[in-house]
């Protein structure tokens, strides 16, 4: 493999790859990706991660008690306080005309109406709208993933057809930094599996690489590969994780919930393995669903104090998982600016309050992507605004000249871009 347009000069193709023995590892973005005549197009690739956790979240912990940019933080935003000045928070937003109470999770990227109905046809989703226009920049257009043991998607074609979504995190890590020949594929699987890296498949290639680059360009390279090596080691503890027999218990378990560490640790592997995916610009659209309905009980309190803490419980865990991959994507740097600030983090959920299958006053943050953030901007709770309205700004945000998508017919009023 060519690495460098010619000897001695320190100018990489955008589509440099390290190859070895069935893996192929794209590089993150350096500067030394960029020439002088293609630096201003090569420099602010923008990118697009949707969240949705499907059982509601707890709204008196969730949004703040008043509006602007002086808010007093909320015990859930507490958790997210590091990153305060990069996080929009709203309230008083809802899709119109989406009810159904649960039936609304697969409208959370579609805004279309009414999903409860006989003959509902869901329309296009906001990442696939996006992958159309945009999605051809990068190997995978988009990135449909799912935190879930059933067939549960926030992807729909523009026909209304729902896309499969991926919910093994070393599955969708294998697909996206493993090709070959199947034998040399199976056998770089199960080097990994005992604990290799895949860095060794590229050992040689990644230290001549590095030798030639700028100092700036070397650590962006180590801080990508030190990325990679911590989520093998999780992947890899995972799996051992599984093939451990559990211990035998007299005691019942518990009904509808699960281990909150458990889940918390599969969905900050996914988050691993969607920071890697926008490291290397394999894709710049990803959308992620979270399944909660193993806490579906607890999520129908009554407004019982003990099932409420322990609801909280669950949903801060999730919240502490959010701020650990907005940490991830603050650390990571690419030529100047952190990765947050690329990328628009969207999260959500379908139900206001899942308690009474409200599907109005939804629980919304976005974070990063390059806007005026801070702030709590805050709407009528009895006349709600259109969420769909934020998608269109995340779309004009992306470069795509839209002025209005689904139920949205003009941007999100009161949030602004940065330069």
């Amino acid at each position: 493999m060519r690495m460098f347009n010619r000897p001695g000069r320190r100018s990489l193709s955008r589509r440099t790859f390290l190859r070895g023995a069935g893996v192929v590892m794209g590089l993150p973005l350096l500067e030394s990706m960029t020439t002088a005549r293609g630096a201003e197009a090569a420099a602010s690739p923008r990118r697009m991660v949707a969240i949705e956790t499907n059982m509601g979240i707890l709204p008196q912990f969730f949004f703040p008690e008043n509006a602007g940019r002086d808010y007093a933080i909320s015990p859930y935003l507490e958790r997210l306080k590091a990153h305060r000045d990069a996080i929009t928070v709203f309230s008083g937003v809802s899709h119109p005309g989406v009810t159904g109470g649960h039936a609304a999770d697969k409208c959370f990227l579609t805004g279309t109406p009414h999903p409860e109905r006989g003959g509902f046809r869901n329309g296009v989703s906001l990442d696939q709208f996006a992958a159309e226009i945009v999605g051809n920049e990068t190997r995978y257009p988009s990135l449909t993933l799912a935190m879930t043991n059933e067939n549960r998607t926030l992807s729909y074609t523009r026909s209304g057809a729902p896309i499969p979504a991926e919910s093994s995190p070393r599955k969708q890590f294998e697909r996206m930094f493993m090709q070959g020949k199947p034998d040399e594929v199976e056998a770089s699987v199960e080097a990994l599996r005992q604990g290799r890296s895949m860095l060794d498949f590229v050992g040689e290639q990644s230290k001549r690489l590095n030798g030639e680059l700028p100092r700036a360009d070397q650590h962006r390279l180590d801080q990508y590969f030190t990325s990679v090596r911590e989520l093998e080691k999780r992947l890899h503890s995972a799996q051992e994780w599984e093939r451990r027999p559990k211990p035998h218990v007299d005691a019942r378990p518990p009904q509808d919930i699960t281990d909150p560490r458990e889940f918390a640790a599969r969905t900050r592997l996914m988050f691993d393995v969607i920071k890697l995916a926008l490291e290397t610009d394999s894709s710049r659209i990803v959308s992620l669903f979270i399944d909660t309905t193993v806490i579906h009980n607890i999520t129908h309190h009554g407004g019982r104090p003990e099932v409420i803490a322990e609801l909280r419980s669950k949903e801060e865990s999730q919240f502490d998982v959010l701020n650990g991959f907005l940490d991830s994507l603050t650390e990571s740097k690419e030529q100047g600016e952190s990765l947050l600030d690329r990328t628009m983090v969207l999260y959500g959920t379908c139900m206001g309050s899942a308690n009474s299958h409200s599907n109005v006053n939804l629980p919304v943050l976005l974070a990063g992507g390059g806007f005026r953030h801070g702030q709590h901007l805050a709407f009528d709770n009895d006349r709600n605004y259109p969420l769909t309205n934020l998608y269109v700004s995340m779309l004009q945000r992306l470069g795509i000249e839209v002025d209005q998508f689904s139920t949205g017919a003009g941007t999100m009023r009161g949030l602004e871009m940065r330069g």
